[in-house]
């Protein structure tokens, strides 16, 4: 254990020896690798999370370089659990992973999302699992932050943690909102979001091909979207932030926000 305090020195600092005691006793699941959840993710590591549950079912892809910690040019094709937990372990061999190469709904929540988590932080990227996921979570009593759209957005000020109850100006965030309340689920829950208007794609002097965009395991086919390599990260890391500041107990009275 004296390998993993020397590691994480600053934040016993900051945390103080008891909030990071009860982060190393935590466990947390982040439900996808994309640009917010390998940040996400990463964060939650370096911030000495005991144990992290990490959940994706696609494979780095060229368009992945762009904005995702765990997609380089030499780990192409390579599933992004693999990736993200050979990275995460170099980082902290005492880390406890578990990966899992999976497409989180309805018919896998009860292996993926289980009752001895402590926290879960939503970077799905499609509606209905992201309602799923919500409702799971709301019915099995482990909290959770929801990260809403990050694509097509480039001014960081813009970004916002609240209620999704309360959330104004994001597209995601109206739409998931109205199913949860036809469905009689609260929306009553964190969330990350932008007031920033989507930006719309621009034309390109040759169509980018399925190696290059991705493509998806499961669930619908979705329109790529244009994305700045540093928006869908800092959403990433206010998500981590929210939870590592709740998991440590820590007070963030006063703190600066842009």
């Amino acid at each position: 254990m004296t390998h993993s305090l020397d590691l994480f020195v600053r934040n016993r600092m900051l945390y103080g020896e008891a909030g990071f005691a009860r982060l190393q006793k935590s466990f947390v699941a982040v439900v996808g690798l994309g640009g917010v959840g390998a940040s996400a993710a990463e964060a939650m590591v370096r911030a000495g999370i005991g144990k992290i549950r990490i959940i994706d079912c696609d494979r780095v892809t060229a368009s992945d370089v762009n904005r995702q910690l765990i997609a380089l040019a030499t780990n192409l094709n390579v599933p992004k659990v693999e990736a993200a937990r050979d990275r995460y372990l170099q980082i902290n061999p005492e880390l406890r992973i578990d990966a899992r190469m999976a497409f989180f709904h309805h018919d896998t929540e009860a292996d993926l999302i289980t009752s001895d988590l402590d926290y879960v932080i939503d970077a799905i990227d499609s509606l209905n699992p992201k309602i799923e996921l919500s409702r799971c979570c709301q019915e099995k009593g482990i909290p959770i932050i929801s990260s809403m759209g990050a694509s097509g957005r480039t001014d960081p000020c813009r970004i916002r943690i609240d209620a999704l109850e309360n959330t104004t100006m994001c597209p995601l965030a109206r739409t998931m909102r109205r199913h949860l309340h036809r469905r009689q689920i609260s929306a009553d829950i964190p969330v990350v979001y932008s007031t920033e208007t989507v930006r719309k794609p621009q034309a390109l002097l040759s169509t980018p091909t399925l190696a290059q965009t991705g493509t998806y395991l499961r669930g619908r086919n979705r329109q790529v979207l244009p994305s700045h390599p540093t928006l869908p990260a800092i959403f990433g890391l206010m998500a981590a932030n929210h939870v590592i500041l709740a998991l440590t107990q820590y007070s963030a009275d006063g703190a600066a926000s842009c």
